[in-house]
């Protein structure tokens, strides 16, 4: 199963780092990732493949929050087929 990362906010040393970390200690893999900085604005898209993670989907979410909100940062990860559903056009 595909998982959408996504993050938003002030730009700062280590956001991909940290995003990272959490990822990998969960096994979950990063098959694409796009990154931008407008001004002081970051913000960055992953697509993760969840097939082999070690925890559970609501765990990571949680994590990912958590360290978001530690780094002032909103993170969300989404299921891939409701981010194409929210996002379609």
């Amino acid at each position: 199963m595909n998982a959408v990362v996504t993050v938003l906010g002030k730009d700062k040393v280590g956001i991909i780092a940290g995003i990272s970390r959490i990822l990998s200690q969960a096994n979950v893999n990063i098959l694409d990732i796009t990154q931008t900085t407008m001004q002081d604005l970051f913000t960055m898209t992953m697509l993760t493949d969840m097939t082999d993670a070690n925890i559970a989907f609501s765990e990571l979410s949680d994590s990912l929050e958590a360290a978001g909100r530690d780094m002032g940062l909103y993170v969300k990860i989404q299921h891939e087929d409701i981010f194409n559903t929210m996002h379609r056009i």
